[in-house]
């Protein structure tokens, strides 16, 4: 993870848009209709060749493979790992019961992938060489590309039992921990194949409203406080600097108006290990919340990762408007603590478009555009 000196450094969270041929691959393979297997692979190495290629010419400074190859940022483990069979109860909150017109209006939206097995048995790997492809690919189209960084995305311990729910281990605290020590070998390896590990932690805040909106605030704060600390064990190996997480409300068009302020869980959120924090920080229900760093000191080994772009808007952002946040957010924390990214994927769910393709990258170029500018009048 580099500090930079010299100017504000521009990623993104993770999750970009996948061709359509890819698309309709990915949905025969998961329903069992793909003869040829190697006809996916293949279309998975262009698709993350051509990501590479178009974070590059956006002006982005730390790129991924843009999660191309994967139905969506956290089930996708369920056909890699051992223990998961039949359906989880669905979240409590969810919201569809409160505002039925605006279910339906985004049941078009929704993603064809919507398999989510519970945990029935021991959890381990069968298919760790699926992680091993993935990391040769990236590796592959990233050889020569000059950008600062590469990073790869992976859930948390926490992010997986919040959609594969535990129906086997003696308590969800025990399961956590299988969960990280066997997603610690996935951790391990994208770090040693020289990739900045990004753990996506929606959980630390998207659990609030869906998986414990039955607890009070304290109660809910104990639990993510357990998952940190699951977290931590699992990558208590792995330099803080060589990963960030990112924690957020969901990608979700909707009102949101049942997130749980900033305020209430990034406490808990920066115990953990990774040296830098990405969060949503500019859609219109978190866009305010940059006055928490008014009062709260960042720590000293912390750097913040707050989005600039509104991820789930066709609006393209003024460059102008972004280095105002930009700008905002580095005379509260420090212009050598901030890296500038957006709120959350614009792919997070394979099928799922919420964002039209050509916007996401005019987004981005907004996004570098505005950097620019903003380190301009810092620097």
């Amino acid at each position: 993870m580099k500090r930079s000196s010299t100017r504000f450094l521009t990623t993104h969270t993770g999750s970009l848009p996948r061709p359509h041929g890819m698309l309709d691959l990915l949905i025969a393979d998961q329903t069992g209709d793909l003869s040829d297997h190697s006809s996916l692979d293949e279309s998975v190495r262009e698709a993350v060749s051509e990501v590479v290629k178009l974070q590059v010419s956006s002006g982005l400074d730390i790129i991924n493979d843009g999660e191309q190859g994967r139905v969506d940022y956290t089930v996708f483990v369920k056909d890699l790992l051992t223990g998961f069979e039949g359906d989880s109860t669905p979240p409590i909150g969810a919201g569809d019961e409160e505002f039925p017109e605006l279910a339906e209006l985004l049941r078009p939206f929704a993603s064809p992938f919507q398999t989510r097995p519970a945990c029935v048995g021991p959890v381990g790997w069968k298919d760790f060489a699926s992680i091993e492809d993935d990391i040769s690919n990236l590796k592959t189209a990233t050889f020569g590309v000059g950008v600062a960084e590469v990073f790869m995305t992976s859930p948390s311990p926490g992010q997986i039992s919040r959609f594969l729910h535990n129906q086997y281990y003696a308590s969800d605290e025990e399961y956590l921990y299988a969960l990280g020590d066997v997603m610690r070998e996935a951790y391990k390896a994208i770090v040693d194949a020289g990739f900045l590990l990004q753990l996506d932690c929606p959980d630390l805040a998207l659990s609030r409203h869906t998986v414990f909106a039955h607890l009070s605030l304290e109660e809910f704060r104990k639990q993510i406080q357990i998952h940190v600390e699951a977290l931590n064990h699992a990558v208590a190996d792995i330099a803080p600097e060589r990963m960030r997480m990112h924690l957020c409300w969901g990608s979700t068009l909707g009102p949101h108006h049942t997130d749980v302020p900033l305020k209430d869980v990034v406490d808990i959120a920066l115990k953990g290990r990774p040296m830098a924090i990405s969060f949503p920080a500019a859609n219109p229900r978190h866009g305010h919340e940059w006055k928490i760093w008014q009062d709260l000191k960042l720590p000293v080994d912390k750097i913040l990762i707050p989005g600039m772009l509104d991820s789930t808007s066709n609006f393209v952002e003024h460059p102008e408007y972004v280095a105002e946040r930009i700008v905002r957010y580095a005379k509260l924390v420090g212009r050598e603590n901030l890296l500038v990214g957006a709120d959350c994927g614009f792919g997070t769910f394979a099928g799922r478009l919420q964002v039209d393709s050509k916007i996401v990258w005019m987004k981005l170029k907004s996004l570098s555009d505005g950097a620019r500018m903003a380190s301009q009048q810092l620097w």
